[in-house]
């Protein structure tokens, strides 16, 4: 099998899977009065809009939101350093052409540190479960110990790991797409930009992470977020959508080995920001970054776990899009006066779901942004607490499936891309008038 990222890999294999990824998307496209080219984009009524964040988020739609999901389900949890990895990155990259976003790409080497021989290895903290049995159950609970009937002021835990046995998997398909284990060397990532009108040399940066793992479809880690970004990238890329300051679309890759794609970007680009190339040209190949917004984890909001460590299988009534900034960060004040820009997006444009805004952001893309560039992070739970303290029971799971989810999951994930289109479109001036 080849490895890196260049060549030919014309397996039968992947042609299999791309078929199974292009049906899907196709068999929308046919439903909704489109092509499988390219999916029909609803028009506003007439030439006037009087409010074109209004008429922006009305072009997202939750079937073609869950499309791109499945459509990237099918290519199993996307490890990176693999070849369904590498066969999703293709995929990702052609359905952003086919919307109008140009695209390129960010190449890096990814080489695991070695193990540490100085220390004795931390016990795991839990076997991969059974995925027919029940989630495990309950115990010991709260970050300070646990109270009567093990409670705390912090609320029941359940335990939290990763699923290492691809035998965890009983999907025999499945388990056979997602046996290739990772090898290091050449990794890249697919990114896409919408140029600025009038001030190109500055951009907004729309961001998610494609890679997963555990065995299952990775479908809301983080397939819901890759989903949601690349559906903004389509509704901005209309000819009909101008935006005064530029905005771009990253997929990041190897997130699940430690941010090690968006840390690659970072590295290679910052100084670049705002240098036009050539000169006089009037193209700025990294535009000064403006903010950057990070998408991970967008599904689940389920509540959490009982005393018997079970979280519900419905979403909760209290459900919401949890928006976080990172109070320690160089620019903590900016990056939460960004946050509560998206919470005001989200109260005037959001159709099911509210919004919060938390200052521990952590463990995602945005981290390495922090310091350069306000940052904040859209997800499902509270990182820090709630998805560290078990309120998602298929993180890192073989359960990690499109069909795990219901419409009230998807639709949460759908709020948080009305969300940050609604935000991102202000921030950055866009206007919708007649296709040029």
């Amino acid at each position: 099998m080849t490895q890196g990222d260049g060549g030919p890999r014309r397996t039968v294999a992947r042609r299999g899977l791309r078929a199974a990824a292009a049906t899907t998307l196709a068999a929308l496209a046919l439903a909704t009065g489109g092509s499988p080219g390219r999916m029909a984009t609803a028009q506003p009524a007439g030439g006037d809009v009087g409010d074109p964040l209004r008429e922006l988020v009305s072009r997202l739609d939750l079937e073609r939101y869950k499309a791109v999901i499945r459509g990237l389900a099918a290519f199993g949890d996307r490890r990176q350093g693999t070849e369904r990895n590498r066969d999703a990155v293709d995929w990702i990259e052609a359905r952003l052409e086919e919307t109008g976003c140009p695209t390129e790409r960010l190449h890096y080497t990814y080489e695991p540190p070695p193990p540490r021989t100085d220390r004795p290895a931390a016990p795991r903290r839990r076997e991969t479960p059974d995925p027919a049995a029940p989630t495990p159950t309950g115990a010991r609970v709260g970050r300070n110990g646990s109270g009567p009937g093990g409670s705390s002021i912090f609320g029941y835990r359940a335990r939290t790991g990763v699923a290492r046995d691809p035998q965890a998997q009983p999907d025999e398909r499945l388990r056979a797409l997602n046996l290739e284990a990772p090898a290091p060397g050449p990794r890249s990532q697919v990114y896409c930009t919408k140029v600025g009108t009038t001030r190109p040399d500055a951009m907004y940066i729309v961001g998610a992470h494609m890679d997963g793992l555990g065995f299952g479809e990775a479908a809301d880690d983080d397939a819901s977020g890759t989903a949601l970004v690349m559906e903004l990238a389509r509704v901005l890329s209309a000819p009909d959508v101008e935006t005064e300051v530029s905005i771009r679309f990253a997929l990041w890759n190897n997130e699940e080995t430690g941010l090690n794609g968006s840390r690659a970007y970072v590295e290679q680009r910052r100084a670049r920001q705002g240098v036009e190339d050539p000169p006089g040209s009037g193209r700025y190949p990294e535009p000064r970054w403006l903010g950057m917004i990070q998408h991970d984890m967008m599904l689940f909001d389920h509540g959490a776990p009982g005393p018997d460590g079970v979280v519900s299988r419905d979403q909760r009534r209290e459900a919401d899009v949890n928006i976080e900034f990172q109070s320690d960060s160089a620019l903590a004040a900016e990056s939460r006066d960004l946050a509560f820009r998206f919470k005001a997006a989200n109260d005037a444009y959001a159709t099911d779901y509210p919004a919060t805004v938390g200052p521990h952001m952590t463990n995602t893309d945005s981290t390495p942004f922090m310091n350069e560039t306000p940052s904040i992070s859209l997800r499902e739970n509270e990182r820090g607490m709630q998805i560290g303290a078990g309120w998602n029971p298929h993180w890192h799971q073989p359960t990690d499936l499109y069909v795990t989810y219901t419409d009230d999951d998807f639709r949460l994930g759908l709020n948080a891309a009305q969300t940050t289109l609604a935000a991102v479109a202000e921030l950055a001036g866009a206007t919708v008038g007649a296709p040029r």
